[in-house]
């Protein structure tokens, strides 16, 4: 079994350092991660024509025995690469993202590197898991904040993905999947459970507007342009970020083999380890 560890938000992120060590008990890992961060990089691969990517070997502290490279683009690029034999020429058979700090739930499917990654893992035949861990309290998305990142529960994330890896291996699918896997960031001993979820389609916390701001006297017509966060939005319960938001993990199926038209057998699988959990 080889598998392919990345995420979106760089080589030196303390989430795929916990995710990378926790996949070694199924196998052969290799890291193939952005050189900086990429979040909202969706599943782009950049502009390959304005200039070649580069690779470099990267030996991490704690994880020694696994080959690791950083790569000058996004993470759906590192598992292009990593698939067409560009570290090794022997294909992989799992790709996992993660661990992202920031819940990746409803709309955010769209525009995740974590998910970009493990999407480009099954275009090209191999299943991807991709593992994000939401904010406690705060409902935000994908965001790399160091006060909060510093306080993030990687464990849970470990424990969970894990659980999901073990599940698969167990009852492999008959045709290579994606699941989208979100835990809160607490403790695993005080989550609720899990459950299978379908993908909201309100974001956790509502964007409240966009504004110009003009910035530069010498350029009267250019703005900077501003977000602003409002308040906890609606969300349907029983969807992705409703379970977060609600102490619970949720697993969602992401694309052509969804939740509800999953094949029975390998869905048991993933079912069986995530319930040893709680």
């Amino acid at each position: 079994m080889r598998i392919l560890v990345t995420n979106d938000d760089g080589i030196d992120s303390l989430g795929l350092h916990a995710l990378a060590a926790a996949m070694t008990d199924f196998g052969e890992v290799t890291i193939v991660a952005p050189d900086t961060e990429y979040s909202g990089a969706g599943a782009s691969l950049g502009t390959l024509t304005h200039g070649e990517p580069t690779a470099t070997r990267r030996h991490l502290d704690g994880l020694e025995s696994i080959e690791a490279w950083a790569v000058t683009g996004p993470p759906a690029l590192c598992v292009m690469y990593a698939q067409l034999g560009t570290f090794d020429d022997r294909p992989f058979d799992l790709v996992v993202s993660g661990i992202n700090p920031g819940q990746n739930v409803g709309w955010s499917v769209y525009h995740s590197g974590t998910l970009g990654a493990a999407l480009t893992g099954r275009n090209r035949g191999a299943s991807g898991v991709a593992v994000s861990l939401g904010f406690n309290g705060a409902d935000f998305e994908g965001q790399t904040w160091p006060d909060i990142v510093a306080a993030m529960e990687w464990d849970t994330g470990a424990a969970v993905a894990r659980a999901v890896v073990s599940g698969l291996l167990a009852a492999p699918p008959p045709r290579p999947v994606v699941l989208n896997c979100n835990a809160p960031s607490r403790p695993l001993h005080e989550l609720a459970g899990w459950q299978e979820a379908p993908v909201g389609t309100d974001p956790p916390r509502k964007l409240v507007s966009g504004s110009l701001v003009e910035t530069d006297d010498d350029e009267p017509e250019t703005y900077s342009l501003k977000m602003s966060w409002g308040d906890l939005s609606d969300l349907a319960t029983g969807t992705d970020a409703w379970l977060v938001r609600n102490n619970t993990v949720s697993i969602s199926w992401i694309g052509d083999l969804a939740a509800t038209d999953a094949d029975p057998t390998h869905r048991a699988g993933v079912a069986d380890r995530l319930d040893s959990l709680f």
